[in-house]
């Protein structure tokens, strides 16, 4: 198959104050991509030409975000070539988690010390987006209030979640605050994997394994716990399968 790539157009950038850093997790097993990942990590699939990870940082690059921070156990040799390879953002850090998988959580307790601010985006690998009318997380920093919040998350319409096929994340009210799914019922916006997050939320904690709901735990109950709803597309790549189905997508936008 050839390369597909999207459009180029130009959007509109969003006035607002950055965060400083960009974390990407890149340290899963990704284990539902075998066979693809039996000799490669996930973030380095490839979708429409271009891999999973050159995307995330792509976007962050392209936002005017100057510092990222990748995190690597799985194949980390290749995943710190990768970022070896780019020349932007300007500064990429590798957190190294060889020695154990410290899932979302932890992974981000682990490179604590090379993320900058009080607060940073976070940006899961295995999925991507393509923007709206305006660049995605110059729009998500705009809506970002230090002082009502400790989470802020990019959230999809579970109708309009490509390759996803659970019963959804989260309810969201007119304010934009967030209340978790209960049970086996259906929650209507589903996680996309982009947020911005108070480094405070894991001061304190130890470097183990744990996921990020951990900490979404306490910004929900002190109220401090939002979300946006992404004007874009977004694909959730989680099986050999859904390249395929994001790559035919791509073709007709």
């Amino acid at each position: 198959m050839g390369r597909i790539r999207p459009p180029l157009t130009l959007k509109p950038r969003i006035d607002c104050v950055l965060p400083a850093s960009a974390m990407v997790m890149a340290a899963g097993l990704g284990k539902r991509m075998r066979p693809l990942t039996a000799t490669r990590p996930k973030p380095l699939i490839e979708v429409a030409g271009r891999s999973l990870l050159d995307r995330a940082l792509d976007s962050v690059a392209a936002a005017g975000v100057s510092h990222a921070v990748v995190n690597a156990h799985y194949f980390a040799d290749q995943i710190e070539a990768a970022v070896k390879a780019r020349a932007t953002p300007a500064r990429i850090d590798v957190s190294d988690e060889r020695a154990r998988l410290l899932e979302t959580g932890g992974g981000i307790v682990k490179a604590l010390p090379l993320l900058q601010g009080d607060s940073f985006f976070t940006i899961n690998a295995d999925n991507m987006w393509i923007d709206g009318p305006a660049d995605t997380l110059r729009l998500l920093a705009s809506r970002w209030d230090a002082g009502a919040m400790d989470a802020l998350l990019l959230l999809v319409p579970l109708a309009r979640a490509h390759g996803y096929d659970g019963r959804g994340d989260f309810h969201m009210d007119g304010l934009g605050q967030l209340s978790p799914r209960a049970g086996l019922k259906m929650a209507p916006f589903v996680y996309s994997g982009v947020q911005i997050i108070s480094r405070a939320l894991f001061e304190g904690e130890p470097e183990e394994p744990f996921t990020m709901w951990r900490a979404w735990h306490k910004a929900l109950a002190s109220g401090r716990m939002f979300g946006i709803s992404h004007p874009g597309l977004w694909f959730h790549v989680g099986t050999p399968a859904s390249i395929g189905q994001t790559e035919a997508l791509l073709l007709h936008m």
